[in-house]
């Protein structure tokens, strides 16, 4: 197989005829198989990590989260239909191949809750690929560089952030936003000061509010689907004891609840994060940073200041760390090595910055009732600037010592 695709790749080579799909055929051979270059002359290395190693251990970082999206997502939808008499079964083409496979609705089927999932999980992921993966493409044939690893993550991250009603066109808009103008234009991947699929939600979240915010559930039953507010719609409307008295914190804490599919279960992305901590990919600092950040804050506006007219600030910090977004962003989107920071110390700021500024934008301006994904973007803007002072600081303290030596 190798040779054959050796055979196959020359005309793709400098000088060959099919010189200018090199990035293509680059794209499926390093996809196959280990690049054979190694470095020649004085070259510094920190360690035998690449760029492809390491996306495919945030991929695998990953799973926990993508099978409980699909298992959550058809739960929710089952649920759904069993309790409205008035809906008999999954809407257009889902239902007709669920019954043409014979799965039923039964909340108490793992298979027919993970099958029924699945088929609103992957679609929005097949588009995802399809589309983003076309624009990493084109950008590569055009600058004639090779199409980068790091979509591969990105396309599995966006869909996870997205709720399972998402409509179709909107998810191929929204990568397309991320992929063009938040990273291509600023050079690729590496180049990007911000987190690429954050940024295609977060667009996605203000251009079609109503179809990713709010009201934005549960998978569509019957005619008409049905619709249902998630934790932090709950509790800035209604306050904490609507949130109890619908929701408990064991099912939060494990994900069996409303919400965008890939973000609801904090069990999922802990065991994400051990992962990335004990592989070396994702730093802990970043993670413990935004938990401090976010339990400092919340504890704060919860236990010492309190408001009547506010029913947010009935949240506690463990209501915080498990509704919403928040443990799956921290995990999965903050400790993003292109657009965090870099320096050790930079790290602590960082992540505790994203979490004070998380509580801040749920608490203060309930408007925005899922603040991570604003939180991590801001901190994107700040990271460089934090590096900097840090660098500057140890510059300073170097310069002290060798005066006083």
């Amino acid at each position: 197989m190798l040779g054959l695709l050796e055979k196959l790749g020359k005309p793709f080579h400098k000088g060959g005829k099919l010189e200018k799909l090199y990035p293509a055929y680059e794209a499926l051979d390093t996809f196959l198989y280990t690049p054979p270059d190694v470095t020649t002359g004085k070259g510094h290395v920190r360690d035998g990590l690449d760029l492809k190693r390491m996306m495919i251990v945030v991929v695998w970082a990953l799973v926990p989260c993508v099978l409980m999206a699909m298992y959550n997502t058809g739960l929710q939808a089952n649920e759904a239909i069993r309790a409205s008499e008035a809906l008999t079964g999954a809407a257009g083409w889902r239902g007709s191949i669920l019954e043409g496979l014979g799965v039923g609705y039964d909340p108490g089927s793992i298979f027919a809750c993970f099958v029924h999932g699945a088929l609103y999980f992957l679609p929005v992921y097949v588009i995802t690929m399809a589309v983003g993966g076309t624009w990493e493409a084109i950008f590569a044939l055009v600058r004639g560089h090779e199409i980068n690893e790091g979509f591969l993550v990105t396309g599995l991250l966006f869909p996870l952030t997205l709720p399972p009603t998402i409509p179709l066109w909107q998810v191929a808009v929204g990568i397309s936003f991320g992929v063009v103008l938040a990273k291509e234009v600023f050079g690729g991947t590496g180049k990007n000061f911000l987190n690429v699929a954050l940024a295609s939600r977060a667009f996605l979240y203000f251009a079609y509010p109503a179809d990713i915010s709010g009201e934005i559930w549960v998978a569509g039953a019957g005619a008409d689907g049905v619709s249902g507010a998630t934790i932090l719609g709950v509790a800035a409307s209604n306050g904490m004891e609507a949130v109890q008295a619908k929701f408990t914190l064991m099912n939060t804490f494990l994900g069996f609840i409303p919400g965008s599919m890939g973000e609801t279960s904090v069990l999922a992305c802990l065991l994400g994060a051990c992962f990335l901590i004990l592989t070396g990919i994702g730093s802990w600092r970043i993670m413990l940073g935004v938990v401090i950040g976010t339990v400092g804050l919340s504890g704060l506006l919860h236990y010492a200041i309190g408001s009547q007219s506010n029913p947010m600030f009935g949240m506690s910090p463990i209501w915080h760390l498990c509704s919403g977004g928040l443990a799956f962003g921290l995990v999965f989107m903050a400790t993003d090595p292109v657009s965090a920071a870099m320096t050790e110390t930079g790290k602590w700021f960082y992540g505790m910055l994203i979490g004070f500024m998380t509580v801040l934008i749920r608490v203060i301006n309930p408007a925005f009732p899922e603040g991570i994904m604003l939180a991590i973007l801001f901190g994107n803007v700040f990271a460089p600037l934090i590096d900097y002072f840090v660098v500057k600081a140890n510059v300073k303290r170097r310069m002290v010592r060798s005066a006083q030596g």
